[in-house]
């Protein structure tokens, strides 16, 4: 009998250190066969968008997807056809994760009409611990100079950027950069290199070094916004001034090192004609581009304006070229939304809706940009948009806009478009050959534009 209770006692024994131990089935490894630390992940969706969490939030990880279809008709194209049609405009993919409370990463690509960009690359840090509202980030990303540009294309008020935006504000660049978000006022400044976006400008950078030695240039952008309302969600004011300076870069063709060259579609990615366009500009010793942005917002009314300048200074004594021009827009919610201000960002977010099925939003945009100066003439265009946003309680968006551009005689795309009639009353792509009146000369039309949008 005892001898019964003892081997009754062992295998209880047993029982019980083998229940503590872990079973294979509870231990996880990596790719290269090391033990791994293992974290359950809360999944739950916030506003349409799967996010995957620690229960002490200390780690976050969500997708950030973006599709937006875009269709454009043009009328009274009489000087140079426009050809009507549809396209992806952006396909974005995007996966973005806190890693800790101060570590922060992104990838963010594009893959619109089958064709894949890198966008987004971001290593960053938060100095949570030792000074807040300081950040610091290194990777490819939007420089901080211009509001419009740095806004995510998901929250545009209206289909395309404004033409100066396009042309002169500093998109996404390889750099460093730090920010620093005080109670009133937010300032930001950094050094950046080259484009890196596709197989292409890849190809220029990787042949500029290897054929010809060349440094790959940089720029020094920094930003100062004054936010005298802080954090206020009901009104608030925004200004500010940003400032570059760029040396030449070697993403462009070996050939055209050394060169600038200021050309953009005018509100439009359909219609590909480039009315204004500098051509290459030779001997380039550096750029400046200088920026002054007011904006503001009461409840569902808001408004914003850029004023950009660019100074393009050439060697052998040849005289420094100014270009510039400007924007001004308003927006407001039809049934009761109110704009949001993302104080952190420096720029409109996606506005809160009046009512649970969304909101509506009648926007107005007047925009110029001038690209003639000394012996350089690119043209000069004003455009007028009106549009109608709609916003659905979550996800999707669908906007119309009606644009009327008046570009000026120079408007050419680099003498292949024509720009008004000579004498004998033939059609000509000369500027100095037209004979129509101030105001009627250049290829003037209007267009309307729907885009889609889907984001998750």
């Amino acid at each position: 009998m005892k001898k019964v209770l003892l081997i009754t006692a062992i295998i209880l024994s047993a029982m019980t250190i083998f229940a503590q131990t872990p079973t294979n089935q509870d231990v996880r490894y990596d790719q290269y066969g090391r033990k791994v630390e293992r974290t359950p992940l809360n999944a739950e969706m916030r506003s349409g968008v799967l996010v995957f969490e620690t229960s002490k939030q200390d780690y976050k990880l969500w997708y950030d997807i973006r599709v937006q279809t875009d269709g454009q008709f043009f009328m009274n194209d009489d000087l140079n056809p426009i050809g009507n049609g549809v396209t992806i405009r952006r396909a974005r993919f995007a996966v973005k994760a806190n890693l800790t409370k101060n570590w922060y990463g992104e990838i963010d690509l594009n893959v619109s009409n089958g064709a894949l960009e890198l966008e987004d690359a971001i290593i960053q840090y938060n100095f949570t611990n030792f000074m807040e509202g300081l950040s610091t980030r290194v990777g490819n990303f939007k420089e901080q100079f211009s509001m419009s540009q740095t806004s995510s294309s998901r929250y545009l008020n209206f289909m395309e950027r404004s033409m100066v935006v396009n042309t002169f504000a500093p998109s996404r660049h390889i750099g460093w950069d730090a920010t620093y978000n005080a109670p009133r006022f937010l300032v930001a400044g950094g050094v950046f290199f080259q484009e890196i976006k596709d197989l292409e400008i890849l190809t220029y950078v990787e042949d500029n070094n290897k054929d010809f030695g060349r440094d790959q240039g940089y720029s020094l952008t920094g930003k100062f916004i004054l936010q005298p309302f802080g954090e206020n969600k009901n009104y608030g004011i925004h200004a500010a001034y940003g400032y570059s300076y760029r040396t030449p870069k070697t993403d462009v063709a070996p050939g055209e090192y050394g060169m600038a060259r200021y050309s953009t579609r005018s509100l439009s990615s359909i219609n590909r004609k480039k009315y204004l366009d500098t051509d290459l500009i030779t001997e380039l010793k550096s750029q400046t581009i200088s920026n002054i942005e007011i904006a503001g917002f009461y409840k569902g009314l808001g408004f914003q304006s850029e004023i950009i300048n660019s100074n393009t200074f050439r060697n052998n004594n040849l005289a420094t070229l100014n270009f510039g021009g400007f924007y001004a827009q308003a927006t407001y919610l039809l049934f009761g939304g109110s704009q949001v201000y993302d104080k952190a960002q420096g720029e409109f977010n996606q506005p809160d809706k009046g009512k649970k099925w969304g909101d509506m939003e009648l926007t107005f945009r007047y925009d110029y940009i001038n690209l003639n100066d000394k012996d350089i003439m690119g043209g000069s265009a004003e455009g007028y948009t009106a549009g109608l946003n709609f916003y659905a309680s979550k996800n999707f968006k669908m906007q119309v806009n009606y644009s009327y551009l008046n570009h000026d005689r120079y408007a050419n795309g680099k003498g292949k478009l024509y720009v008004g009639h000579d004498v004998a009353g033939n059609l000509t792509k000369i500027p100095s050959q037209v004979v129509d009146a101030n105001g009627k000369a250049g290829n003037d039309y209007g267009q309307i534009g729907i885009r889609c949008e889907i984001d998750f």
